[in-house]
């Protein structure tokens, strides 16, 4: 089975950082996306999608720093359906993301914060590295340049 989400919105209020009892860090937060689109009547319309997200060790530390509510982000991670009851006694459940990557978007102008905004960067989780390969020379990823107008972004 494959469970893959990539979503690019803002994020609907700031970061709630905590830390497990062995330290490591768990940030939740909600991120927002539009999407616009015509009706057969030919009505333009905006529909938002609200859904929470969870960041999990040093990307959850890196998020309460540098975003705010309002900051632009890509993330990449894992659909996950939560259930529980509530107060009342009754059955709640909602969809959330489990974070496996994020790439902060926007620049210094955009940031919410007072703090100056990091350059454009990925932040994944941790993943077990193979043992190390002797290389002549380093590689260098090829980053493909997007041309996107800006009204053709949702939000």
């Amino acid at each position: 089975m494959y469970n893959k989400v990539i979503m690019v919105g803002n994020l609907t209020r700031d970061i709630e950082l905590r830390y497990t009892g062995s330290g490591m860090a768990i940030a939740k937060t909600g991120i927002a996306t539009n999407r616009r689109f015509r009706t057969q009547s030919g009505e333009q319309k905006e529909e938002t999608c609200f859904i929470d997200i969870t960041l999990f060790g040093r990307a959850a530390e890196i998020a309460n720093q540098y975003l705010r509510k309002g900051s632009k982000v890509l993330i990449e991670g894992r659909l996950i359906f939560e259930q529980w009851t509530d107060q009342s006694g009754n059955k709640r459940s909602k969809h959330s993301i489990a974070v496996d990557n994020m790439q902060m978007l926007g620049g210094r102008e955009e940031s919410p914060s007072a703090q100056p905004a990091p350059e454009p960067r990925e932040y994944a989780q941790p993943q077990p590295t193979p043992a190390p390969q002797p290389q002549t020379q380093p590689k260098t990823p090829d980053v493909p340049e997007i041309d996107v107008d800006d009204d053709e972004i949702p939000f």
